[in-house]
């Protein structure tokens, strides 16, 4: 992936990395900035010279809790999206470099993890399955049900016989005996919601499924839902950049208790202030068929992350420290779920929760990056028409 390094206002990763280093000599770390100086994934001698990783203490504390009543479940305040490990984000790691990505995590104090049947299909269950599988009982495992992969091209199907089988092929895959959080990936409209909320719930008796969710949905097939077997999240894209679900549908969950899991906290990568006009966004990767990820859209919407950007380095945070942080200080039902293949970004996104923001911090953040209007529409018609706001 070719990146255009010429623009020095950029304080990009790599350069905060190349800083925090540098800046040991005269001046005290704060946690967050020595928690990133960790690039890569450290490892430690055997007295038999082979390597092994070093276990770090826990660094994520912090927990929040989705849904209410029967249907709460505690989970770590960041959750780690897993689809990019293998598919549908560029060129990725080998497997056992992400099952270390995915363990190291969970040393580091995430105990949520999120996966789909379609992420592969079925790649991305298998790999999380095989991570996890030490320490099965002490972390939770969120995938999704959405269509037939078995006929090409696949088809959405939310018919109970499609969700009794889907769920039993990922129990398998994923090496599990309960799902402990299952959602419905995208919306059947030729299946009732009651239908559906129906077989998730008769899952549940059965105990293959703890608590379920859905993704994507509208507040009117959110209460649908909810009215047949009690919601515990509702897992949609929201960051700076979308807020669109803040009018859409936070008023209902705040309202029925139901929490928000947050794809794509970091606006699909923009910020994680690696992404440029020059990114290869076609190999593997579905962004490269959306509207905000042509070279137009990211050479527009870099000033929107330079306004992020501009804001961190008044604090000392990254980015991407900045964009994860709103969101935890804005609301407390929401789960940020991010994504990455990296040890230092995982680290780096860990240590977001070491940061405090006032409510002036807040409004400034808001201020700097609605002073530009984003360039493009978040998805292509054929992905739009699959979501309900």
């Amino acid at each position: 992936m070719k990146e255009d390094n010429s623009n020095e206002k950029t304080f990009s990763r790599r350069i905060f990395l190349k800083t925090a280093a540098l800046a040991g000599a005269g001046m005290m770390l704060s946690n967050g900035m020595a928690g990133v100086l960790q690039a890569a994934e450290p490892r430690q001698k055997k007295g038999n010279g082979d390597m092994l990783p070093v276990v770090y203490p826990p660094v994520l504390t912090q927990k929040r809790v989705l849904g209410s009543g029967d249907a709460a479940l505690e989970v770590s305040a960041l959750s780690l999206g897993c689809m990019g490990m293998n598919v549908l984000r560029g060129v990725h790691p080998d497997e056992k470099s992400m099952i270390r990505l995915i363990r190291h995590a969970y040393e580091r104090g995430c105990n949520f993890f999120d996966t789909a049947e379609g992420y592969g299909p079925y790649l991305n269950e298998e790999l999380l399955g095989k991570a996890v599988a030490p320490f099965r009982d002490r972390v939770v495992i969120a995938t999704k049900f959405s269509g037939d992969y078995s006929v090409t091209p696949s088809r959405n199907d939310n018919s109970p016989r499609r969700i009794r089988a889907a769920c039993e092929a990922s129990l398998r895959r994923l090496k599990v005996e309960a799902i402990d959080l299952y959602y419905q990936h995208r919306i059947d409209r030729s299946v009732p919601m009651a239908e559906v909320a129906d077989t998730v719930a008769r899952l549940m008796q059965e105990g293959k499924v703890k608590h379920w969710g859905v993704s994507e949905l509208d507040a009117r097939h959110i209460r649908e839902a909810h009215a047949v077997c009690p919601l515990t999240a509702v897992e949609s894209e929201y960051h700076l950049m979308f807020r669109k679900p803040e009018q859409e549908i936070f008023p209902t969950l705040q309202e029925l208790g139901i929490g928000m899991v947050a794809y794509s906290p970091l606006w699909r990568g923009y910020f994680g202030n690696t992404l440029t006009e020059y990114s290869d966004l076609n190999t593997n990767d579905i962004r490269g068929s959306w509207p905000q990820f042509t070279p137009e859209a990211i050479r527009a919407n870099t000033r929107i992350v330079e306004a992020l950007t501009a804001f961190g380095k008044t604090r000392g945070m990254t980015t991407a420290q900045v964009a994860l942080s709103w969101m935890l200080h804005k609301f407390p039902f929401v789960v940020p779920l991010f994504g990455t293949t990296k040890f230092a970004h995982l680290e780096e996104d860990l240590h977001s929760v070491d940061f405090s923001l006032s409510v002036e911090d807040i409004r400034q953040i808001e201020e700097a990056v609605s002073a530009y209007p984003v360039v493009g529409e978040r998805y292509d018609a054929f992905n739009q028409a699959k979501v309900e706001y």
